[in-house]
């Protein structure tokens, strides 16, 4: 939920039955970029299918960034090439799901699937960060990849909104000299609840 910059991108994966990666776990617990980058490519090696789905900046700022993520979410598991009998999603349900499904809090930690599909959503991210660096100089996204670090907040201040940045969040309207946006970040009827796929988001 937390960047202020860049589209919110899903990961939806379909591994083997038994599959065991050494150093699999939630991608946030791994801190190396290269480690990320390695499990990522083995992955898309083993998988059965795997897919990504982006939800841009002007979709979160249209829907909010709850919704953006299940937005994404349908839109990575739509782009797998076979259909899933059974649907793993990392702590949330994806509406109009076409197969049953199971949300599991701290899923990326508790399923392989779900930390697999994690390192997808996070690595295709920061591969899309790092173009959004070339492309606007200053702003350090190579290396924030648009979380609210004091870089990132310092050359927002410094040089202003970018295109990317979500208007919808409080540390952008605040340089755009906006007030606050008063919305509903979560249904009231959405279920906080393990096969085989799996789809976890990189926001």
């Amino acid at each position: 939920m937390a960047p202020l910059a860049g589209p919110v991108v899903a990961g939806a994966v379909i591994l083997p039955q038994n599959y065991k990666l050494r150093g699999l776990n939630d991608s946030k617990k791994i801190l190396d970029h290269e480690t990320r980058e390695e499990l990522a490519a083995q992955i898309k090696q083993d998988a059965v299918c795997w897919s990504y789905g982006f939800a841009e900046v002007e979709e979160i700022d249209r829907i909010n960034i709850y919704h953006a993520g299940l937005l994404a979410m349908q839109r990575a598991l739509s782009g797998l090439k076979c259909l899933p009998d059974f649907v793993l999603v990392d702590a949330r349900k994806i509406p109009q799901c076409p197969s049953p499904q199971r949300g599991i809090i701290r899923g990326d930690a508790l399923s392989a699937s779900i930390a697999a599909a994690s390192i997808i959503a996070k690595t295709t991210r920061d591969a899309h960060m790092l173009e959004m660096d070339v492309q606007y100089a200053g702003y350090g996204f190579a290396s924030h990849k648009g979380y609210p670090t004091p870089e990132h907040c310092r050359a927002l201040k410094e040089l202003g909104a970018l295109p990317i940045h979500r208007r919808s969040f409080g540390r952008v309207r605040e340089v755009l000299g906006l007030g606050p946006v008063q919305s509903q970040l979560f249904d009231a009827d959405i279920e906080d609840t393990q096969p085989e796929a799996a789809v976890a988001v990189a926001n």
